[in-house]
């Protein structure tokens, strides 16, 4: 397996703590970037590069800013020449019911789930089509086609807008060479920080009114029902094994769509579904050489 030099946004927890620490063990050099590294991340960054073993070189990004992005793009390009991966990890959840949270709550979700993706691949594509190489893995989520509890809908609907976004990314860039694989994980109640790190609507009094009325508790029920169907041994690890497995994968064997569930939300067959229709939309209309990445050279 040749040896890639790869972006992690989110690492300083969760899958894309555990993916920058997996893909450093298997021998690649990866940017594992996250936000505020010299203050509350310090910690973080300083444990990720003291793995012996491992190339971990954590960078300072926001994906909510084009100016960091781009900073770290250009440190990256002039420290290793290239990169090869781009693993869309960064994200945040928030969790009450909908009409509670304001609009620019919800347009927080969207920039920090959506736009941020958009802001990285602006930066890092024109130096991957340039090579007419490269790999586009997307954390996405089983709620885009699975069964969904309520009270998650900002975050839901934030994953679903950058699925679909994956997807159309997937058909643009094909032709360039550029390959796309998107990971889908199930429900974790345990080993990220979703839960324990998601944000509550900021309206108080909508809040106070959903939890006076008939949707009283329900905010409990639906944690404790969520808990309850996710197995006990449920380990989120073998995400950051499935990204690591599609990195070493060769060129036009990449998997479109990779999902790790063990909750088993359905989410495998809905996308099946949505998939296979979507390929036979492109056989139709005479596009389906977009449907794999051309090999160029």
């Amino acid at each position: 397996m040749s040896q890639k030099i790869i972006l992690v946004t989110g690492s300083s927890s969760g899958f894309g703590r555990m993916t920058a620490e997996a893909l450093g063990r298997a021998g690649h050099t990866v940017y594992a970037s996250m936000r505020d590294v010299a203050g509350r991340n310090a910690e973080n960054a300083a444990t990720l590069a003291a793995i012996a073993g491992s190339d971990l070189r954590p960078i300072e990004l926001d994906v909510q800013s084009e100016q960091s992005v781009n900073a770290a793009v250009d440190q990256i390009i002039a420290e290793s020449g290239r990169i090869d991966v781009i693993v869309h990890n960064a994200g945040h959840m928030m969790f009450g019911p909908a009409e509670a949270f304001t609009p620019e709550q919800f347009a927080q979700q969207y920039d920090v789930n959506v736009l941020g993706t958009q802001r990285v691949n602006r930066a890092v594509l024109p130096h991957m089509r340039t090579r007419r190489e490269g790999l586009l893995v997307w954390v996405s989520s089983s709620s885009s086609a699975g069964g969904t509890p309520p009270y998650l809908s900002p975050y839901f609907a934030a994953k679903a807008a950058m699925d679909s976004l994956a997807v159309q990314y997937a058909r643009e860039l094909a032709r360039w060479g550029i390959e796309t694989s998107i990971i889908v994980p199930g429900a974790f109640t345990r080993g990220t920080n979703h839960f324990a790190h998601s944000g509550r609507p900021a309206d108080e009094a909508r809040l106070a009114e959903y939890e006076a009325g008939p949707y009283a508790g329900l905010g409990d029920q639906v944690q404790k029902a969520f808990a309850a169907i996710v197995p006990d041994d449920a380990d989120p690890e073998p995400v950051a094994d499935k990204i690591v497995e599609v990195v070493g994968a060769p060129f036009g064997q990449r998997p479109f769509r990779v999902h790790y569930d063990p909750t088993q939300d359905g989410a495998d067959v809905g996308f099946a579904v949505l998939d296979r229709l979507r390929a036979e939309m492109l056989h139709r209309v005479g596009l389906s050489d977009l449907l794999k990445p051309a090999e160029i050279g």
